[in-house]
């Protein structure tokens, strides 16, 4: 059986059943295959970030000059 053949047969599943064939699939791959688990992020990298909210600038006009500079892109 060919793989075309096997991918036209799948919508013949069940949702159980298709289920069960993605985890014996999985299964099957080395373990360096899979993808590695996101990169957790420290709370420390975002030091900095929104340094501007700290100011007295109205947060009105903070989003006016933002917008105002959208415009001015070339």
């Amino acid at each position: 059986m060919t793989y075309q053949e096997i991918v036209q047969l799948i919508p013949q599943l069940t949702i159980d059943e298709r289920r069960r064939l993605i985890r014996a699939i999985t299964d099957t791959l080395p373990d360096g295959e899979s993808q590695p688990a996101p990169k957790k992020r420290s709370i420390l990298e975002f030091e900095g970030i929104a340094k501007r909210l700290a100011d007295d600038e109205d947060p009105q006009t903070h989003v006016k000059r933002l917008r105002s500079e959208w415009n001015d892109r070339p």
